[in-house]
């Protein structure tokens, strides 16, 4: 039995398994099992590869995407400079990392900016995830600027961010677990009231499948998207590097 997982903590939202869990069956795979490995420290990993041998390859989620990198005997080109990892290929001992964020991510942007011109994208968050999508808006020549709450690690904090920065940036990522599920009441704190129709935010979660974020900016008539094909993209770019 070939398995594969993903590990990270809290993983109530994850809906990783399920989907690796229906593509098995869809696909007529019979050898293969996707499990959830919630570790509450990555000190829990080792113990977690001596006890899964058959364990091929396996998912990274928060808050583990940067924290692995010192684990692993090796980076691909691409999460080497991303500076963050969601998937690992296990080759015996050796366990190799690579980022398919970028891949899912920017796939699922340009599918839903279709041909939309953007001046300008505000990433709210700064943590693995958000390194991702830095590295796919470079490639697509997309300015952008980081929202933090820490003001040396962005350009703005959530509290500077006023009408005219909003006005200014008609791209709005999210990229931090705000609103992810079981805190679904919650949102990024950003001036809702000076978002517009000429508005697209994009949301990294997908559990629930309308975050607040969302469901503020469908309020103001703005365009939304959830993480939702970001996560199918990803994992079949992980699925591919498993099994190549």
């Amino acid at each position: 039995m070939k398995r594969y997982g993903l590990i990270g903590y809290p993983l109530g939202h994850s809906y990783s398994a399920t989907y690796f869990a229906r593509k098995f069956e869809r696909e007529g795979i019979a050898d293969c099992r996707y499990d959830l490995y919630e570790l509450p420290s990555l000190d829990k990993l080792q113990e977690l590869l001596a006890a899964e041998p058959e364990l091929r390859g396996f998912n990274v989620t928060i808050p583990y995407k940067q924290q692995i990198i010192p684990l692993l005997d090796d980076l691909s080109p691409e999460a080497r400079a991303i500076g963050a990892v969601n998937c690992v290929r296990r080759e015996g001992t050796k366990l190799v990392g690579y980022n398919t964020d970028v891949l899912g991510f920017r796939s699922s942007l340009e599918e839903f900016l279709g041909a939309a011109e953007i001046d300008r994208a505000l990433v709210l968050g700064t943590g693995g995830a958000a390194q991702a999508v830095q590295y796919a808006l470079a490639q697509m020549e997309l300015p952008f600027d980081l929202v933090s709450r820490n003001p040396r690690q962005g350009n703005y904090t959530y509290d500077d961010l006023t009408e005219e920065v909003i006005a200014s940036h008609h791209l709005i990522i999210n990229t931090s677990p705000v609103g992810m599920y079981p805190k679904i009441e919650e949102a990024p704190s950003i001036p809702y009231a000076f978002v517009t129709p000429s508005h697209y935010l994009f949301d990294l979660i997908y559990n629930p499948e309308q975050t607040q974020f969302l469901r503020y900016g469908e309020q103001r008539q703005a365009h939304t998207c959830n993480g939702l094909q970001m996560l199918f993209r990803q994992a079949e770019g992980a699925w591919a590097i498993w099994n190549r």
